[in-house]
């Protein structure tokens, strides 16, 4: 009786299985054509979402390729230098690292978060072809292997849905405690105050500062809340315009913002003596 097609393959392959086994699996042709084809794949993927997201992208008033398609818009609108609301944000595949930034808070632990567990994880994996020397590849058969990578897959996955959702502290939600800022400080009828205060909130201070309870006291940033004990206006004025010619290498310049602003800043810094 003829045999089927089926089993004429399936006999072809356990012969294949077999010759592998015995003599191995050249690298030339088979590992070379399929990598070329695995490639050829990954490149026309992506031209296809390329093309996808040029011709899908629409134009607006302010401009062509602004209104987002499917995968976004070609452009977005112009950066603003002086912007005082926007809140900075890695791109999605570092919110994992961005999230264990608010882990270990600074200065003590920051090290493990920046330096410490990436290069654990780096050297772990770059050791993985000398301390994995097992041929077997069924999964069921490595189970220290697999339950690795699935802590280590779940873990960057939950670290990334946290650093995604976490919430910022926002200008326009600091701005409302700005009244209770001027009561507490004793500002409240000191019009240049409250307005550098508004500022101060609405500028990101906070992402590295504290004052009053608020704030995130990164990068060793001080406490403001009773900063105008030590100094006048004058003197926050030039601090923020150039923080280097103070010592200061880590604080960015805020000349900016522009006279009037710092001004009204330093009235603010100035009056900050310590809640009544």
């Amino acid at each position: 009786m003829a045999r089927d097609q089926g089993e004429l393959n399936r006999e072809d392959f356990a012969h294949y299985k077999d010759d592998v086994k015995k003599e191995g699996k050249a690298f030339f042709p088979h590992a070379i054509l399929a990598d070329t084809v695995m490639s050829f794949v990954v490149v026309c993927v992506i031209v296809a979402l390329a093309a996808i997201w040029y011709y899908d992208a629409g134009s607006t008033p302010e401009g062509k390729g602004l209104k987002p398609g499917i995968l976004g818009p070609l452009y977005t609108a112009p950066a603003d230098p002086g912007t005082t609301s926007f809140v900075p944000r890695p791109d999605w595949y570092f919110y994992f690292l961005f999230y264990l930034l608010r882990i270990f808070k600074w200065p003590e632990t920051v090290f493990i978060a920046t330096i410490g567990i990436p290069t654990v994880g780096l050297v772990l994996l770059l050791g993985l072809p000398f301390y994995d020397r097992s041929r077997e590849r069924r999964p069921s058969r490595r189970p220290v292997a697999m339950v690795a990578a699935i802590l280590t897959v779940v873990s960057m996955g939950v670290l990334t849905w946290k650093g995604a959702t976490a919430k910022e502290a926002l200008g326009s939600e600091l701005v409302l405690l700005v009244p209770s800022w001027a009561k507490q400080q004793g500002f409240t009828h000191n019009e240049k105050a409250v307005k550098g205060a508004t500022l101060f909130a609405q500028s990101g201070c906070l992402n590295c500062h504290t004052y009053l309870g608020q704030g995130a006291g990164q990068l060793g940033a001080p406490n403001l809340s009773a900063i105008g004990k030590a100094n006048n206006a004058a003197f926050f004025v030039q601090y923020l315009t150039n923080p280097a010619a103070f010592g200061n290498k880590v604080m960015i310049s805020y000349a900016y913002l522009g006279t009037a602003n710092l001004s009204n800043i330093a009235a603010f810094l100035a009056a900050s003596d310590g809640p009544k």
